[in-house]
C-alpha cells in the first residue's frame, strides 16, 4: 500500500495537505502521507455524532462481529503490517510482527466481553439495575511506540460499549494506522470510526472539542497534563496512560546470571521506547557488580541494525526529538556515572544508540531520576531493601516495577508495597488483555483492558423503581 488516505465518514479521503515519513533507520522518507486540518477533523467529529445513534442501538452481538472482521483482515495482511510497522517505527521486524500478533489476539479478547443488566436489588420495596450505555464520541490519540497494537487497546472496547471514534496517530508513525483505516472502510458503517492525521497540531483541538464525550490519550505525562486541562471545560471522561520510571529491584539472593536477561529483555524491548519497560536497576550490594558484568555482557553483544536485517535485536530511535533527547541522557550519564557497555553514537544514518549499562550512579541524577524512554540503563547500588523500596517509591510516577530474588514470601511483600499500577515478580512486562493495566500518581487515570477497561468507555446507569 502506497496510497494513504484519511478515513472521514467512510470515505478514504486527502488530506488538505501532506507531510513526509521518516524511515528512522535511513533518516530518508519512507512515504508521504495525507495531513489532515482543522477543517477535516471537525468533518470526522461531526461524523462520528452522527454515527453514534445508530450504531449505540445496534445489539452488541453485531457490533462484535465488525470489531472481529477487523481482527481477520489485520491478520490476511500481517506480513505487509510488519514490514511497514518496521519501516516506519524502526523495532526489528521480529517484534513488529509480534506487535500485528497481539494486535489481532487483544481486539478478538477485548471484543469477547458483554455488558449486561445487573440487579443490584430486588425486594419489597424497590428493584435496582445497574447499566451501562455508551457515552458518544471518544477520541484516542495514538502514540509512535506502539502505532498499531495501541490502537487495539482502545478501539475494540470503545466500539464494543457502543460508541463512535476519531483516532489520531501520531505524526511520525501514521502509515500503519491508515492501513487499518483502509480495512476498516469496508467494515463498519460510515462515521463509526474516523482517522485523522496532524503535524502535533490538531490534538489540542480534538482535546477540546465541544463534541467528543471522552479522550483516551497515552503518551508522555508533560502532555497528559495538558489534555487533562484542555478536557476540563466540558468535564471529558479521560484514560490517560502516561510516563513511567519502572524500578526494578534486585535483591542480595538474586542469581546474577538467572535475572540478567530478564532485566535487560525488560529494559530495551523496542529500543527502551516503553512506557512500562524499566528504566532503572536497583541493586544490593552483594550482586552488584556481577549483576553489571552479566548487563553489560549483554548489551555488547546485542546486534543493533536496521530493523528489516536478519538478525537484528534493537532497532533504532523512533523520531529525531527522541534521539536527541537520549543524547542528552547519555551525557548525564557520563558525567555522572560509569558506563560499562554502550555509551556510543555511531557515525552513520540512522537515530542509532547501542544499549548502555552505566553503574556508579545515584538518584539526584537526570538518567535515573526522569524517564529516558531509551536504550540506557542506570544500575543503582542498595545495602538495605527497605532503602530501595523507598526510593523507588520516591518518584512521581508510579506506572510499573519489578522484585528479583530467590525469597518469594519477601519478593510479595515487597511488591504489595511498590507504589505503581503493577508490580511484577522474577518478570517484567508480563501483560494482556485480560489484566487491567493502569498508572498510580502522575501515571495515569483509569484503566485499560479487560472488564474495567470496558467500563471506561461507558456511563454507569441506575435504574431504581418502586414496588
Amino acid at each position: 500500500m502506497t496510497d494513504y488516505k484519511l478515513l472521514i465518514d467512510g470515505r478514504l479521503v486527502d488530506g488538505a495537505m501532506t507531510m513526509d515519513v521518516v524511515n528512522p533507520a535511513t533518516e530518508e522518507v519512507l512515504a508521504t502521507c495525507p495531513r489532515g486540518s482543522e477543517d477535516q477533523l471537525n468533518e470526522a467529529v461531526a461524523a462520528a455524532k452522527r454515527a453514534f445513534p445508530a450504531w449505540a442501538a445496534k445489539p452488541i452481538e453485531d457490533r462484535r462481529a465488525m470489531i472481529l472482521k477487523l481482527a481477520d483482515a489485520i491478520e490476511a495482511e500481517a506480513e505487509a503490517f510488519a514490514r511497514l510497522l518496521t519501516q516506519e517505527q524502526g523495532k526489528p521486524l521480529p517484534e513488529a510482527t509480534a506487535e500485528i500478533a497481539y494486535t489481532q489476539a487483544f481486539i478478538r479478547q477485548l471484543a469477547s466481553h458483554e455488558l449486561p443488566v445487573r440487579v443490584l436489588e430486588d425486594n419489597d420495596r424497590h428493584r435496582v439495575e445497574q447499566r451501562r450505555r455508551p457515552l458518544g464520541v471518544v477520541g484516542a490519540i495514538i502514540p509512535w511506540n506502539f502505532p498499531v497494537l495501541i490502537v487495539a487497546f482502545k478501539l475494540p472496547l470503545a466500539l464494543l460499549a457502543g460508541n463512535t471514534m476519531v483516532v489520531k496517530p501520531a505524526p511520525t508513525t501514521p502509515l500503519t494506522t491508515l492501513k487499518m483505516g483502509a480495512l476498516m472502510a469496508d467494515i463498519f458503517p460510515a462515521g463509526v470510526v474516523n482517522i485523522v492525521t496532524d503535524a502535533n497540531d490538531l490534538g489540542g483541538k480534538l482535546t477540546a472539542h465541544p463534541d467528543i464525550a471522552k479522550i483516551s490519550f497515552t503518551g508522555s505525562t508533560e502532555t497528559g497534563r495538558r489534555v487533562m486541562a484542555s478536557a476540563a471545560a466540558s468535564i471529558k471522561r479521560l484514560t490517560l496512560e502516561l510516563g513511567g520510571n519502572d524500578a526494578a529491584i534486585v535483591m542480595p539472593d538474586a542469581d546474577p546470571a538467572k535475572v540478567a536477561p530478564g532485566i535487560f529483555g525488560g529494559a530495551f524491548l523496542n529500543a527502551g521506547q516503553v512506557c512500562l519497560a524499566i528504566k532503572r536497576v536497583y541493586a544490593h550490594s552483594d550482586i552488584y557488580d556481577a549483576l553489571c558484568v552479566e548487563l553489560a555482557r549483554l548489551a555488547e553483544e546485542a546486534i543493533v541494525d536496521d530493523g528489516l536485517k536478519q538478525g537484528v535485536q534493537i532497532g533504532p530511535l523512533q523520531n529525531a526529538a527522541q534521539y536527541e533527547k537520549v543524547k542528552g541522557f547519555l551525557e548525564d550519564a557520563k558525567a555522572n556515572g560509569t558506563i560499562v557497555a554502550g555509551g556510543i553514537i555511531e557515525d552513520r544514518p540512522g537515530y542509532f544508540v547501542r544499549p548502555t549499562i552505566v553503574r556508579d550512579i545515584s538518584d539526584g541524577t537526570r538518567i535515573v531520576d526522569e524517564e529516558q524512554f531509551g536504550p540506557i540503563l542506570p544500575v543503582i547500588r542498595f545495602d538495605d531493601p527497605e532503602d530501595a523500596l523507598a526510593r523507588a517509591n520516591a518518584s512521581a510516577m508510579g506506572l510499573g516495577g519489578s522484585v528479583w530474588g530467590s525469597d518469594r514470601e519477601k519478593l510479595r511483600d515487597m511488591a504489595g508495597r511498590m507504589e505503581s499500577g503493577t508490580t511484577w515478580i522474577n518478570q517484567h512486562l508480563d501483560f494482556g488483555p485480560t489484566i487491567p493495566f493502569g498508572g498510580a500518581k502522575q501515571s495515569g487515570l483509569g484503566v485499560e483492558f479487560a472488564e474495567e477497561g470496558l467500563h471506561e468507555f461507558t456511563q454507569l446507569h441506575i435504574i431504581n423503581e418502586a414496588k
